[in-house]
């Protein structure tokens, strides 16, 4: 999920399906009583089969949820709520018990037990199943075992000449999990982590029934869950058109359906999903097009949302370039982020559908903050820009072009004109965006350190925590570091958070190693991405939207 994250724009509004507007209607779309009927909403071609732990994107990811339920999920707010879980508990935030309430049962009638947690989760760690979502149990002891690999031998190397790895699993399974009864069991971690239970609501964490084991990319197809909504029948799931769920009569969780089931529909793109909610086609649409952003409150004046969401938007500089390290960098990373007018921007290209960044987070998250202490940064100040500008160029003359490096395909030119804009008529250097044919071919070149400037960036919460905000992208050495900041007094902050005995002095923690970043500058925050969304005020009432974006489907009601 680490490079999903940076192409979240571009999942969202992928162009996947092929069906066209006059057959949007293709399942039952009964009014039936208050309360009652079929729920239609937009939706995306899932990248790949129906599996929660090979589960990543967006399309698939509002399936899964609807169909699974884990230990716990999240409210609109972003608060875990006990699902299977009766309690979750540990005394040194290490070892957790879990224990399970009595009564789950998958659609298949199979029973959910603590074996059907710790099985699903060690299916999803080990290395040989190639699942995209395993190091989210990388904090589970004995993960190095099932992740261990070893030189291809028969020699075949990469591109670079570099032996491909194969998988050599140590063990089987994660000696940290361990199956105390039906209703237990216990999680050791291998480092401290207070807020554990908020990240066990991603659907990476969901149990799986045995049958599931048997061939897993038929089950995919066809998953069998224990969530609020079912799939209507074997071979609901249409590819590039649709997939059709009712509700699951056995649900026995916190989000119990208002309605009969839903019908997601796979648009070919965001405007003819827009045209089908204004023809009265579509009762949901969960992301308005670039098109509608002037119109959409005209056009649905009482059933629009426009808030901010856990997605948050940046760029980065590569500290391997020259001018951007040391005390030099520091002036010149000060610099850009003061010369940009955030408000602005977000005023006219995104017509207020992004809300200007004053941390590292978003303001969905506990522990959000817009009063950090050296959060001036981010506010436009062109005099302060310009002097820490020549204060930089003292110590070493700015030479060459500012350019900001971003994929082409995903909707990104006019804000990266604009900032670069803003930083030339500010700053008096040339800077210029830098477009790239695919998200794919710009990541290439920032994993191969060889930028010339600045890139996109930004992040997509899997769980409502500010911890998973700040160690995937600038603790030294994570997975999504791939500009390779690295600081021993964030590392530090990070660490004392995560062992924390309260969410409370964690995120006080977190709140002080956002105030290195902020002197740091590892990225350069620009705004945080809002849920903006409409829906049939004639057809559907009710409709809500979580702190992910994503509608709370359960709740809404058909007219």
């Amino acid at each position: 999920m680490r490079i999903k994250r940076l192409g979240v724009v571009a999942i969202a509004i992928a162009a996947v399906g092929a069906l066209t507007l006059s057959g949007c209607s293709g399942a039952s779309n009964d009014a039936g009583t208050a309360g009652g009927g079929i729920i239609t909403t937009n939706g995306n071609e899932p990248q790949m089969p129906l599996i929660p732990t090979n589960t990543t994107e967006v399309g698939g990811g509002k399936i899964i949820t609807s169909i699974f339920a884990g230990l716990v999920s999240y409210s609109a707010t972003g608060e875990i709520e006990n699902e299977v879980a009766q309690s979750i508990e540990s005394d040194d935030a290490t070892t957790w018990t879990v224990t399970l309430n009595d009564g789950w049962k998958f659609t298949n009638d199979e029973a959910v037990t603590a074996q059907s947690f710790v099985d699903a989760w060690n299916y999803g760690a080990l290395y040989d199943n190639a699942q995209s979502t395993s190091y989210f149990f990388d904090n589970i002891v004995g993960y190095s075992d099932v992740q261990n690999t070893m030189d291809d031998p028969t020699g075949a190397v990469d591109e670079d000449g570099n032996v491909l790895q194969v998988g050599d699993p140590l063990a089987e399974s994660m000696s940290g999990l361990t199956v105390i009864d039906d209703t237990t069991f216990t999680v050791e971690l291998a480092a401290a982590e207070a807020d554990y239970p908020l990240r066990l609501g991603y659907t990476a964490f969901s149990p799986l029934p045995t049958v599931a084991y048997e061939d897993m990319a038929a089950f995919g197809e066809n998953p069998i869950g224990n969530g609020p909504y079912e799939l209507a029948s074997e071979g609901a799931w249409q590819h590039d058109v649709q997939i059709d769920l009712v509700t699951n009569p056995d649900y026995a969780g916190v989000r119990t359906p208002a309605n009969d089931g839903l019908n997601i529909i796979f648009f070919a793109s965001q405007d003819g999903a827009y045209a089908a909610v204004q023809g009265g086609d579509l009762d949901v649409l969960d992301a308005v097009p670039d098109s509608a952003f002037a119109t959409y409150k005209t056009d649905f004046p009482d059933s629009n949302v426009n808030d901010p969401a856990a997605i948050f938007q940046a760029f980065n500089m590569p500290y391997y370039l020259e001018h951007w390290s040391g005390e030099e960098g520091e002036l010149r990373r000060a610099a850009i982020s003061m010369a940009i007018d955030r408000a602005e921007i977000t005023d006219v290209i995104f017509q207020g559908t992004r809300t200007p960044a004053t941390d590292f987070t978003s303001p969905v998250i506990d522990g959000y903050s817009d009063s950090l202490e050296g959060s001036e940064v981010l506010d436009y100040n062109p005099e302060e820009a310009v002097a820490k500008w020549a204060e930089a160029d003292a110590i070493s003359p700015y030479t060459g072009t500012f350019d900001i490096a971003y994929n082409s395909d995903g909707g990104h030119q006019a804000w990266v004109d604009a900032v670069v804009n803003s930083v030339k008529n500010t700053l008096g250097i040339e800077a210029v965006g830098k477009p790239y044919p695919t998200f794919a071919a710009a990541l290439d070149d920032r994993s191969a350190g060889t930028l010339t400037g600045a890139t996109r960036a930004g992040w997509q919460a899997d769980y409502p925590s500010m911890y998973n905000f700040l160690a995937p992208l600038y603790q030294t050495g994570a997975g999504s570091n791939y500009e390779g900041y690295s600081s021993e007094e964030f590392d530090g902050l990070l660490k004392e958070g995560a062992a924390a005995s309260s969410v409370d002095d964690a995120t006080a923690k977190y709140v002080a190693a956002q105030e290195v970043l902020l002197k740091d500058l590892p990225t350069i925050p620009l705004w945080y991405s809002n849920v903006t969304a409409v829906w049939n005020a004639d057809t559907v009432s009710n409709v809500e939207f979580g702190w992910d974006s994503v509608p709370l489907y359960h709740e809404i009601t058909k007219n």
